[in-house]
């Protein structure tokens, strides 16, 4: 393993890292506002059509441990550039989508490919930078991408639909996709630890993944089908069978992809629950919230695309006092209030009437849940890779938005099934659709902002107050490798 030169600079290896973390963000919701449009293109039935959504969620979702532990021991430059040459292979093969079923693969495949981006991305930055000021910096840039890329790829997908065309939603990663894919190898460090043993534990990789793809599946499908419904019922066993077996497997062999140990750290193991309530909480508020603005006071595609800017704008603004105060305090006083202020403007929603106002009761409500992702995306972000060794890296980021990705998962699904429940049971006491709609959000906005205020406890319970500078194991940037 050689050293950095001097003059590299991290913080252009940085900046490209960000906009690939940005595209994978993005994607998640850019295509939600284009669905209807390209449900008359290509002739989607209605029952089809959510799968265009949700085939990204479900690829990307289930395959992170394995992008993540494949990362550590292949190599994270190699995966990332293997990961980016095969989302931006398929957004090219979205744009040029002739038919239905083509368009839902394509989507899968591009979930593939940000699932082996992302935790190699988040790994390379973790050792970018030491422990401490500067890592935080970083990890607050990273943290704040997070917390606007959905709200920027709703505003995006609407201008884009609207002014181009749906197809130019995926044209639009090919060039940007293609220049970093030149660039990568010119300005990302190649880092992998020397002593890793490049032997991949197959029956865990597959149990794992099978178990995570099924849970992703049957969470973000029950609402469609039921709860209760003997298909539902079905692949959740399955998925709990599967993940049964996975942890089985991980306590015999010698090599395992998810090294159960990792969970001895309560500091990692309490950010990662934070991380399923994040997840479970703000994005699901995110969801219902877009379908209170649509169903309800009838705003277009890019009306609440703007009104959710909100959100994004708070984020960043307070971005950079976020990394400050983890800095100064320790990641465990900043989440909880993070956490809290995320629950706080959730349940402010849920007051949200019939006949409202963007200003009079949305603006508020997310404005102070947007400006808890700051307080929370990033303190979560620092605490679940805090004095974790550059061997697993890679494994701890992926851990982490695994974790996010299943809670906002389970989060929209619960939330969903409420939300339908009450308009139903509202529709049979005879109100008028829009108030049965908008009880039923109600009912919803209060379960999430219940389960953001969940996690004060828990990060009480787990983090401890200030995050450990740096392990024996933990490398430092100097001891990355540099190759090209």
């Amino acid at each position: 393993m050689t050293s950095i030169p001097p003059h590299f600079n991290r913080w252009r290896a940085f900046a490209l890292l960000a906009v690939l973390y940005l595209m994978t963000t993005i994607d998640l919701t850019i295509v939600n506002v284009a669905l209807p449009t390209i449900g008359r293109d290509l002739q989607f039935s209605h029952t089809n059509l959510q799968w265009v959504a949700t085939a990204y969620g479900l690829t990307f979702g289930g395959f992170l441990m394995f992008g993540g532990r494949a990362a550590d021991l292949v190599g994270r430059r190699q995966v990332l550039m293997a990961g980016l040459g095969l989302f931006t292979a398929a957004s090219l093969s979205c744009a040029v989508a002739p038919s239905d079923v083509f368009l839902i693969v394509s989507r899968a495949v591009q979930g593939l490919g940000a699932a082996f981006m992302l935790p190699a991305a988040l790994s390379i930055v973790m050792n970018l930078f030491q422990e401490g000021p500067e890592r935080n910096k970083a990890l607050g840039i990273w943290g704040a991408l997070g917390a606007g890329g959905a709200s920027i790829g709703l505003l995006m997908g609407g201008l884009i639909t609207r002014f181009a065309g749906w197809p130019y939603i995926f044209f639009l990663n090919v060039p940007i996709g293609t220049i970093a894919l030149l660039l990568t190898r010119r300005m990302i460090p190649d880092s992998r630890p020397a002593t890793a043993r490049r032997r991949f534990d197959a029956a865990g990789v597959l149990a794992g993944t099978s178990g995570l793809v099924l849970l992703v599946e049957a969470i973000s499908q029950a609402p469609s089908y039921g709860w209760g419904t003997p298909r539902t019922v079905t692949v959740l066993a399955a998925a709990v069978a599967l993940l049964a077996a996975f942890v089985a497997i991980e306590h015999r062999v010698s090599d395992p992809i998810l090294p159960l140990s990792i969970f001895r750290r309560r500091t990692l193991a309490g950010a990662n629950i934070a991380g399923l309530l994040l997840g479970g909480s703000f994005f699901a508020f995110f969801f219902i919230g877009t379908l209170y603005m649509q169903e309800v006071l009838h705003y277009s595609a890019l009306q609440t695309g703007l009104g959710w800017m909100a959100a994004s704008v708070t984020s960043v603004a307070l971005a950079g006092l976020s990394q400050s105060l983890v800095t100064r305090v320790g990641p465990k006083a900043v989440m909880a209030a993070g956490l809290g202020m995320i629950g706080a403007g959730i349940i402010w929603a849920s007051q949200v009437p019939v006949h409202g106002h963007f200003i009079q009761n949305l603006a508020g409500p997310i404005a102070v849940a947007g400006a808890g992702t700051a307080f929370s995306f990033i303190p979560i972000s620092i605490a679940a890779l805090s004095g974790v060794g550059e061997d697993q890296a890679g494994l701890a980021s992926a851990l982490l938005n695994t974790s996010e990705q299943l809670g906002g998962a389970l989060g929209t699904a619960i939330a969903s099934s409420i939300a339908a429940s009450q308009t139903v049971v509202l529709l049979h006491t005879g109100n008028a659709a829009p108030a049965a709609l908008t009880g039923g959000f109600q009912h919803a906005f209060l379960v999430l902002g219940a389960t953001a205020l969940i996690g004060a406890p828990v990060i009480i319970a787990l983090i401890r107050r200030a995050a450990p500078r740096q392990t024996e194991n933990s490398a430092s940037p100097d001891t990355l490798a540099a190759t090209s």
